[in-house]
């Protein structure tokens, strides 16, 4: 069995790919850096290293092997002969993919493949599967695009596993290291398969899957972002170092609480799964060893802080449920002052408006602006707990 992981990065080979190899999949890595697809070739395995608070696993990842994403011969025939597929790119390489993609579908229905492919979408994008399929089908003529619809899945995929920065610590020199956290289950769109699905190890399908789409962007991701803006105002270095603060933890668990409460009245599941899920996530931001940098969290506020993305998203969920986000505006508010990259140079009203897509007349744009207003005349994360508690006990 064949299995392709498009891209090699940390996802790539920390998770995707050892579950691929887990799941007795030769696997090939297609990726345009040419040393990490070189030591794939000469070795044909690479190490996992599993790091909690209280232990370390070393896992050997075995029948790999590169292929480089500028040879687009090489990568079409690959997708071609493969019996799965997944992608691990990001969200900003995701368009520069698909061409590849579709040449190499096009190869496969020529030599007269017509098994079905699934190919698992592991992207932090809402309807990553919509654009795959959609961006390439545009490169198909009407005959392929009917062999798309009948045979090709594109599957999203909720990407739960932390990977950190790899420091050279981590990788002890070895461009093919990679450390990981212990959670490693890997929640997949059971509607998204064409055929048969595949039996890979750590997997779960379930439908309908927007919820833990939205669970991942509006609790996991929106959490650990929100840990590391507070960290930032308090001047900590590391995830775990903010998450072991009392008020960060409590205003991080806060928010993560209204997130959560918005869930499970839009989508009408217990709100007691969802605080499991909330406080699991919370023990897995205490991980020393990963050694997850606040920076690195918090960085990319121009994708970070969109109308869709972890924060804005997260409001317009809880304020379509009916729950007050008043630890979200907080969370909202410690983002403008995380100085990483141009948006943090940008005046408030240009973030909130231009890249948050806020209204100026709505109730979630002034109420922010309250907690920037503490922020900007000195305040603390403390106040802004005292005013989020207040605004609550006000509005029951």
């Amino acid at each position: 069995m064949k299995a392709v992981m498009y891209g090699a990065g940390n996802i790539g080979r920390g998770f995707i790919g050892e579950l691929f190899s887990l799941s007795g999949y030769s696997v090939s890595f297609i990726d345009v850096n040419k040393e990490i697809i070189g030591e794939l070739n000469s070795r044909g395995e690479y190490i996992v290293e599993v790091l909690s608070n209280d232990s370390n696993e070393e896992i050997t990842v075995k029948n790999v092997c590169g292929v480089d994403g500028m040879d687009a011969e090489a990568v079409a025939k690959t997708i071609a002969e493969c019996d799965v597929m997944a992608t691990a790119v990001g969200v900003n390489i995701l368009p520069r993919i698909v061409g590849n993609i579709a040449n190499g579908l096009k190869l496969r229905w020529k030599n007269g493949n017509r098994t079905p492919l699934n190919i698992i979408i592991c992207e932090n994008m809402i309807d990553a599967d919509k654009f795959v399929a959609e961006s390439v089908k545009n490169l198909l003529d009407d005959n392929e695009k009917k062999l798309f619809d009948e045979l090709i899945g594109t599957v999203e995929a909720s990407i739960g596993r932390m990977v950190p920065i790899q420091t050279p610590e981590m990788t002890k020199n070895d461009v093919l290291r990679v450390c990981v956290e212990p959670f490693c289950n890997l929640i997949v769109d059971k509607d998204g398969f064409k055929g048969e699905i595949p039996e890979i190890t750590n997997m779960s399908a379930f439908a309908p899957f927007r919820l833990y789409i939205e669970r991942k962007l509006f609790l996991h991701n929106m959490g650990h972002s929100l840990t590391a803006y507070l960290g930032n105002l308090k001047g900590y270095e590391y995830i775990w170092q903010a998450i072991e603060d009392t008020e960060i933890e409590v205003m991080a668990m806060r928010a993560m609480c209204e997130s959560a409460l918005a869930l499970s009245i839009r989508y009408d599941v217990p709100f007691k799964d969802l605080y499991e899920h909330v406080e699991d996530l919370l023990f897995r931001f205490t991980n020393r060893k990963l050694g997850d940098t606040v920076f690195r969290v918090g960085r990319d506020l121009n994708r970070k802080l969109s109308p869709d993305d972890r924060i804005v998203g997260a409001i317009h969920s809880c304020l379509e449920a009916g729950v007050k986000p008043y630890a979200l505006y907080a969370a909202y508010a410690a983002a403008l002052k995380f100085d990483a990259d141009d948006v943090s140079k940008m005046a408030t009203e240009d973030v909130m408006t231009n890249i948050s897509k806020l209204d100026k007349s709505s109730e979630e744009y002034n109420e922010i602006l309250e907690f920037v207003s503490i922020l900007e005349n000195g305040g603390t994360v403390r106040d802004m707990i005292r005013l989020a508690k207040s605004k609550m006990d006000a509005s029951k």
